[in-house]
Parts: structure tokens; sequence; C-alpha cells
């Protein structure tokens, strides 16, 4: 009897100690046509009114695969520090960042239903709304970027790797792709892109979400010239110089480059690092302030 009931102890405490799990919500509710999924992931020491971190995927890929891919760090960052993800789901091979329902704030497209899902989590969980932050890469660092020009007040900061400036994949149909965009054609100026990002959302002059974007020099999907087209758009929309306030070479390891324009931009470009370039999350969790 003893030896069973120890067998019980043992089996209760792995339970409670690998209860979480990333379980689908089938209604997060909103108007959104988008048909996207919604996933979440409270792990088992989620602190009372906690953060909230949205993990975009990448094309080809899904809520499931990337929860449980090894090179996505999220579920272990929130496992260590008590917040919630959500792990949107796409309702195609890419996120829809090209269509008009999508780059437009409550246009019905992806972008709004990733929106419905922080509002949903919001709730729910009782997430602290000054501390919801989204990261992605590659297409779902392209999201990242629309979210932040669609939804700036819901969100605190946003850490993309691999991305393009928001609105830059525009064209006439959902998920299309954007060859001039992917290949670094797609050149404007800063006041231009500011502009495309305002036009998202308009009329919105409130706080804006800090910019945290990652890119490689040997990207050969999405050419590294977006990282300089990102840059111009959101120093822009903060009223910053392009020219870097401070840079330090090798951080946050060697061959990466990280740039400050003011606080509310930074840019890190990994030298030779092709696409997509790796997360990163101690860096992206500091930029959150995440630190605890």
């Amino acid at each position: 009897m003893r030896f069973s009931t120890l067998l019980a102890v043992v089996a209760l405490a792995c339970t409670s100690v690998h209860g979480a799990a990333l379980t689908q919500v089938s209604n997060y509710g909103g108007k959104a046509t988008s048909k996207a999924q919604m996933w979440v992931y409270v792990p088992d020491n989620v602190k009372p009114n906690p953060s909230l971190v949205v993990a975009i995927h990448s094309c080809e890929s899904s809520a499931q695969k990337y929860f449980q891919n090894d090179k996505i760090p999220w579920k272990k960052g929130s496992d260590g520090k008590g917040y919630v993800t959500i792990w949107p789901s796409a309702p195609q091979s890419c996120w829809d960042v090209s269509s008009k329902s999508t780059l437009v704030r409550n246009g019905g497209g992806d972008s709004n239903a990733i929106a419905n899902m922080i509002i949903y989590a919001m709730d729910k969980y009782k997430v602290n709304a000054t501390q919801v932050f989204v990261t992605g890469g590659s297409s779902g660092a392209m999201m990242g970027n629309v979210m932040a020009a669609a939804y700036p007040d819901l969100m605190s900061a946003v850490s993309v790797y691999s991305g393009v400036a928001a609105g830059c994949y525009v064209g006439a149909g959902v998920a299309q792709w954007n060859n001039a965009c992917a290949n670094g054609q797609s050149t404007k100026t800063a006041q231009a892109w500011g502009d495309i990002a305002r036009a998202i959302y308009p009329g919105y002059n409130e706080t804006r979400p800090r910019m945290q974007i990652w890119h490689g020099s040997a990207d050969g999907t999405i050419a590294p010239q977006n990282y300089q087209e990102e840059l111009k758009q959101w120093t822009n929309i903060f009223g910053v110089s392009m020219t870097a306030t401070d840079s330090k070479d090798n951080t946050p390891e060697a061959k990466y480059k990280t740039s400050n324009y003011g606080p509310n931009v930074q840019g890190i470009y990994a030298t030779g690092v092709g696409h997509s370039c790796p997360s990163h999350l101690a860096e992206s969790e500091a930029w959150f302030g995440l630190v605890k």
C-alpha cells in the first residue's frame, strides 16, 4: 500500500508540473471574417494579472508546429516567467499581410482576428493591459509590423525577426506573395513608409508600441534591404532620425550589431545570418521588460 501510495503521489506531482498544454480556443469572439485559429498556453506558474506574448508563426507552419519547434523559445519563456502566450494559426499557408482587409484596422482580415484574440485573452486571463507584446518570424514578423500599425493601442512592444515594413506586401489578393517587396525593391522614403503605417489606422495619435527589428545580412528569402525599410518606417513614426543614437558591435553575440534610434526603435543586424534570423529570447524579453 505504501508503495502504491508513493506512486500516486509521484504521478500527481508530475501532473502538476507538466499540466500546462497548448489549447485551442474555438470561439474567441469579434467580427473578423478571417478563419485564423487561436491557441493559448497558460503555464502552471502563471502570475496574477500576467503579461501576454503573441507568437506569430512563419509560412508553412501552424500554432502547433511553432509551439513544438525547439528554436522558438516562447514556451520556455512562458514557463520561466509566468506569462501567457497566444499562438495564432493562419487560415492559409502564410499570414495575409497583403489584402485591404488586413491592412486596415477592423477590416475583417487576419490582423483583425489576432487583435480579437488579444482582446479575448486580456479578459479571460486578466492580462495586464500594459504588458501585451507581439513577436514573430518571417511571415509572422510581417504580421507583427502590421499589428503594430493597425492595433497600436493593444500592445506595448514588438520584436520581429526577418520581416518587412507594414504595407510593403500590399497586393490585390489575400496572402499574396510580393516579389518586389521580398527582393528589397520596394524602397521608399521614411516619410512615405510612415504615412503607409499611419493610413492603416487613420487618425490615431496616441502611444505606439516600441519596435525591435532583427534581420540577417545573408537572407535570401526576405532581402536585407527590408531591414532598412522597416527602420525608416518606425523611426518616422516616432519622429527620430535614421542615424543611430548608439550602436554596439558583437551584441548580443559575435557578428550581430545592435543599434538604438532613441528609446523606442532598436535594430539588430546579423552579419552572415540567413533566413530567418534566430529568435533571441533574453533580448526580446528584455525589450518587452520581461526581466523577472
